[in-house]
């Protein structure tokens, strides 16, 4: 069935394949689903290195960073293996924070896996798109949150459409004022 609405879910939803990459980034959320599919992801040889980012949060007890780690160690990752970024609070300073991090440990990032919430999957692309460098690869992998949201019932619950909308409604206010500066 089709919606005046599809374009929307088109554009707030999407993956991309996933190839062999530098590093894979999350953006920090206390949502367990975000390690597991960066572990599978390292496990299956995809990247070297995770690197989650997040400062504290009432979300989690410690910073989002730490409750991630915490995943991935557990699900067998090399604690080596999983870069420290426990300051951002917001999503462009996961995106300036982790690329900071990449480059203190010597990664110039070509290629990149980014896991994130399949709704902030835009957002999440565009501001890390605006931060790292412009040669940069991204990947795109994105879980299905608890709230359950996806492509196909986003528009059936008002607490759904609500988180759709925001991230949509944080696309314009993120970059409203960016958008001349890459023209």
């Amino acid at each position: 069935m089709s919606f005046p609405f599809d374009c929307i879910s088109d554009f707030m939803f999407f993956e991309t394949e996933i190839g062999p990459s530098d590093a894979i980034l999350i953006p920090g959320a206390g949502q367990p689903a975000l390690m597991e599919r960066a572990a599978a992801l390292y496990h299956r040889g995809i990247a070297p290195l995770i690197v989650p980012s997040g400062g504290a949060t009432p979300n989690v007890e410690t910073t989002e960073w730490a409750f991630l780690r915490d995943i991935g160690v557990s699900l067998g990752v090399p604690p080596d293996a999983i870069l420290k970024e426990d300051r951002a609070a917001h999503t462009f300073e996961n995106a300036r924070f982790s690329l900071d991090v990449l480059r203190r440990h010597g990664v110039s990032p070509r290629k990149v896996v980014l896991v994130c919430k399949n709704y902030h999957a835009r957002r999440a692309l565009l501001t890390y798109q605006f931060v790292f460098p412009e040669e940069t690869v991204f990947y795109v992998s994105p879980i299905v949150d608890r709230s359950g949201t996806t492509k196909d019932n986003w528009f059936r619950d008002d607490d759904r459409i609500k988180r759709v909308m925001d991230e949509l409604e944080k696309l314009g206010k993120y970059f409203r004022g960016q958008i001349s500066n890459w023209a």
